[in-house]
């Protein structure tokens, strides 16, 4: 990951952060992966305008479901999952939830959102997962 990227989610996640003291609004980070060639025009298609998103490489999208707990971000992203399978006509897609916490900085965010997907790829039947994924790990 770039620095400009590594900077750009940084920014997010602080923004997050402020609106969450500030006004007790919870947002989901997540973590999407996608081996087709994926826009960030077509992806912003498949969610809502209010949802934040960077494009971290070809593959790989950081995704904000703002204003979204972690429940209905886990819905929002079944519905991204179904859009995504039926333009592809593919179901390799797999995306990464984490609890959301005040106290986690950016890299801590990143690695565990990377290290969820890393487990969802490695060892899910389903292809969306949250840090319970990282339990069976211990």
């Amino acid at each position: 990951m770039t620095d400009n990227i590594f900077n750009r989610i940084n920014v997010e996640v602080k923004r997050t952060y402020y609106s969450f003291d500030r006004y007790k609004s919870q947002s989901t980070f997540v973590l999407l992966y996608h081996d087709k060639d994926l826009t960030s025009q077509e992806l912003g298609k498949f969610v809502r305008i209010s949802d934040k998103f960077v494009q971290i490489d070809d593959n790989h999208f950081f995704i904000n479901f703002v204003f979204t707990c972690q429940e209905n971000a886990f819905k929002a992203s079944q519905n991204l999952l179904l859009y995504l399978d039926n333009k592809f006509k593919n179901t390799s897609t797999c995306i990464a939830l984490d609890n959301f916490d005040t106290t986690k900085t950016t890299k801590m965010v990143i690695n565990r959102l990377e290290q969820i997907l890393k487990e969802t790829k490695k060892h899910s039947y389903g292809r969306i997962e949250d840090e319970d994924i990282l339990n069976e790990l211990l």
